[in-house]
């Protein structure tokens, strides 16, 4: 069953924000806290796993997903 939520919508618009910046800063980000240039790529995908993820968590779908892998799980 989906449920739209405000509240998941501000946490997900923040996890949207977030990985848009990690994935705009991402030479900046490897060059002062990772090995440089060899790094450049996974952050780079780093930050467009997380606007992903912040477009799910944004649209509450992320509670399906729990739904069905907590099901595998335990049956009810």
């Amino acid at each position: 069953m989906y449920e739209f939520s405000f509240g998941n919508l501000f946490v997900g618009l923040l996890i949207l924000i977030a990985g848009t910046l990690v994935t705009v800063f991402h030479q900046k980000i490897g060059d002062n806290f990772a090995s440089g240039v060899s790094s450049y790529k996974n952050i780079k995908l780093f930050g467009l796993a997380a606007v992903g993820l912040g477009f799910i968590v944004a649209l509450s779908v992320h509670t399906l997903f729990l739904n069905v892998f907590v099901s595998l799980f335990f049956r009810r």
